[in-house]
């Protein structure tokens, strides 16, 4: 009897559930005797023992079904360590849920944060495999996490929509894409919708170069200019500043983010009407599409197969096209960026794509 527990932690995505179901899937083909705790609302479920018993039923007709069954739910790591408002110790009483519960293994599936911590709980003597979920594509070990293929889907489709409205009014229009810290969601979505500038948080922007770059294509003939931007695009005066700096001016700051300031600066410069589009949440929700239901799948039969021989401590990524086993070590703490060198940026630059650098 291998009994299994099972969450997912951080913002939701698609294939979450198809992942889930491709490891109960796998265990249970091998004709393994399995139970399967399934821990609510992400890292609080484990923390405060608050789950359900799971059976097959629970994972028949899940492929196609966006969020995640289980819930989930932010924990971040840097509070992982300090007590709660009652004085519990989170890390303590998550293991002793795990070895209360009798579990052989915790299967944890999450972006960067919660790999922190499940490799935390590695330290701690747990045994863990991890699913590597994100829309941005940023942790560090795998070419690809599930979820990532489908919200390029969406951002593409918005990207696709605003051109039509673009070309019909000869306006400048900023598409804003998820992403703080990486822009390969905004770069691969930028690109697929044929955006002309794009601009990312590894590449400061100029304004200048911005605007420059939209009046070219004016003196070409092209009456509209669409941006693809990243939440976390930041200017090269702004990526000059000090941590502290910039904190202090992100108290006094203005706009709603950082397109609305990016379509502010064009105004003052060009006189350029822009506008701004932000399909936000819209890029982690609906179905996952077939590339994320076929990958998140193999993944979650390659954790089965770890499950079943007692391989511990590792996440499942893939490494050009085949599905590998990554250290949790080697995992934790490290993001996937974005170098302004890669071979797709110098790409995109060919195709005439303005990065405002």
């Amino acid at each position: 009897m291998k009994r299994i527990g099972m969450l997912t932690s951080g913002g939701d995505c698609q294939a979450l559930n198809a992942a889930m179901r491709g490891v109960v899937k796998s265990l249970c083909n091998a004709k393994e005797d399995v139970e399967i705790y399934g821990f609510l609302n992400g890292y609080k479920g484990f923390i405060y023992g608050d789950f359900r018993m799971l059976t097959g039923a629970d994972f028949s007709g899940i492929l196609t079904k966006g969020g995640t069954i289980l819930g989930s739910s932010r924990t971040p790591f840097k509070l992982m360590r300090e007590p709660d408002e009652n004085g519990l110790d989170k890390v303590e009483a998550m293991k002793q849920n795990y070895y209360k519960l009798k579990l052989d293994c915790i299967v944890i599936l999450g972006g960067n944060g919660t790999h922190k911590t499940a490799n935390l709980l590695r330290e701690e003597g747990l045994n863990v495999v991890t699913l590597p979920k994100t829309i941005d594509n940023d942790l560090w070990g795998t070419d690809m996490t599930f979820g990532f293929q489908s919200a390029v889907n969406i951002a593409t489709d918005a990207i696709d929509c605003i051109h039509t409205t673009a070309a019909s009014h000869g306006r400048v229009f900023i598409v804003e894409v998820m992403g703080h810290k990486v822009g390969w969601l905004t770069l691969n979505a930028g690109m697929a919708g044929g955006a002309d500038i794009i601009l990312i948080p590894e590449i400061p922007y100029d304004i200048d170069k911005v605007v420059k770059a939209i009046e070219d294509r004016e003196k070409r003939g092209s009456k509209f200019t669409i941006l693809a931007v990243a939440e976390g695009a930041i200017s090269k005066a702004d990526a000059k500043l000090s941590k502290k700096e910039y904190k202090e001016k992100l108290k006094n700051y203005k706009y709603p983010s950082v397109s609305y300031e990016i379509a502010d600066e064009i105004l003052k410069r060009s006189g350029k009407e822009v506008r701004v589009t932000v399909p936000g949440h819209t890029q982690r929700g609906g179905s996952p599409c077939p590339y994320d239901r076929v990958f998140a799948s193999r993944l979650g039969s390659e954790a089965g197969k770890l499950i079943l021989e007692g391989e511990y401590g590792f996440m499942v990524g893939i490494k050009n096209r085949e599905i590998i086993k990554v250290p949790l070590e080697d995992v934790a703490g490290k993001l996937k960026m974005v170098s302004p060198d890669a071979s797709i940026v110098k790409e995109a630059k060919m195709l005439g794509i303005s990065f405002g650098d």
